[in-house]
């Protein structure tokens, strides 16, 4: 785990001994179910270290301090647990809830989170569109999270925002050359949805350099109840 400790430390996150015994058993699990089912491509232990850990901590960068030590973060598409397992790992304070929909990748993170006796963290197996009209989920998280969604910025914000409080923060990780229209385009999007375009900010992850950056809103308003639309509809028509 050095590459990670070394990354870590560049990007302003110290890993203890203990935190990088668990990043170990986190990529050792990864390893053995990734065998059996598809979750990620990238397989090897120094990419993984710096295409998934490191890159998961990145978003640390424009966490307030006050969510790093006790504060509620959900993550839309958690996939094999990028970027909400990582920052939960380095912030232990943190409750962490991870939404997957599809069930098989639900069942790994269910399985890392016991085996990595992690306390605080709550897998949920049904669709964003679904579980943002839930008492108990809807705007009642200080930081929405997403890395694993392929969908363009307006889409985005109508599955993230409404799980967002109202002052607290939606964060997308995205890269690609598009970025820039997708972000024009997601005028009427904050509008609609209570958002307000925070800042754009480039990150550079040790061994990485294609552009990524942290596209981070601010919940400025209370979200219509009509939104997110039914499953679906936020990918296929945006907003």
């Amino acid at each position: 785990m050095e590459v990670l400790r070394e990354g870590a430390r560049r990007l302003g996150v110290e890993l203890s001994p203990a935190q990088l015994e668990q990043f170990q058993r986190y990529y050792a699990e990864l390893d053995d179910w990734n065998r059996r089912i598809n979750l990620t491509s990238i397989t090897g232990l120094v990419e993984v270290q710096r295409g998934h850990f490191l890159d998961s901590l990145t978003v640390a960068n424009v966490l307030p301090d006050a969510v790093k030590t006790e504060g509620r973060l959900i993550d839309i598409g958690s996939g094999a647990g990028f970027p909400g397992l990582p920052l939960k790992i380095a912030f232990p304070g943190m409750t962490v809830a991870l939404v997957e929909s599809v069930a098989k990748k639900a069942r790994f993170l269910l399985h890392l989170v016991s085996v990595l006796e992690l306390e605080g963290v709550f897998v949920h197996s049904e669709r964003a569109e679904v579980l943002a009209h839930q008492e108990g989920l809807r705007e009642s998280f200080d930081v929405a999270v997403s890395r694993a969604v392929v969908a363009a910025v307006p889409a985005l914000l109508e599955l993230m925002l409404p799980f967002c409080k109202e002052g607290g923060l939606v964060v997308a990780q995205k890269k690609g050359e598009r970025l820039e229209q997708e972000l024009a385009s997601s005028r009427r999007a904050l509008a609609l949805l209570g958002g307000a375009l925070q800042e754009v900010r480039p990150v550079a992850v040790p061994g990485l350099s294609d552009g990524r950056v942290l596209v981070v809103v601010n919940k400025a308003a209370a979200t219509p109840t009509g939104y997110p639309r039914r499953p679906g509809m936020p990918v296929k028509r945006p907003l």
